[in-house]
């Protein structure tokens, strides 16, 4: 069986508005099960292909100050 993660992903949230993706990030974040992690993914991998190099290097500094 092959499942392709980031198809599904992305269909499943192609038609939520800006409130409903918010919801999505928060509940999966707020649940901590492990399983949200590869939708947390996908979710991270759009906004970082949407993202110019300004807005990339300010992911990474808040990330570094996370870790």
């Amino acid at each position: 069986m092959d499942i392709n993660i980031r198809k599904a992903i992305k269909h499943n949230i192609a038609d939520n508005d800006k409130e409903q993706l918010r919801d999505t990030i928060v509940d999966a974040i707020q649940d901590g099960q492990e399983k949200m992690l590869p939708g947390l993914g996908v979710l991270f991998e759009i906004i970082w292909e949407q993202s110019d190099e300004n807005q990339k290097n300010t992911m990474v500094d808040s990330l570094s100050k996370g870790v």
